[in-house]
């Protein structure tokens, strides 16, 4: 898979930046906000808030699954 476009998010487990996230599923906060879950393929669980056209265009782009 193409990680240049896959999302990107901070784990918190490794203290690395900009790790790409595998599997991710985006899904909709309680204000309305978006937000995306997964793994950095390596086990550790990661989760990144994100604006309304990132999510969508993640979800565009196949890198994501829609929970919303």
């Amino acid at each position: 898979m193409d990680t240049s476009k896959m999302i990107k998010a901070y784990c918190l487990k490794t203290k690395e930046k900009n790790v790409p996230m595998h599997d991710a599923v985006v899904s909709k906060t309680a204000k309305g906000g978006y937000m995306a879950k997964g793994h950095d393929g390596k086990g550790n669980k990661m989760a990144a808030i994100m604006g309304e056209k990132a999510a969508l265009q993640a979800i565009k782009d196949g890198v994501a699954k829609q929970e919303f």
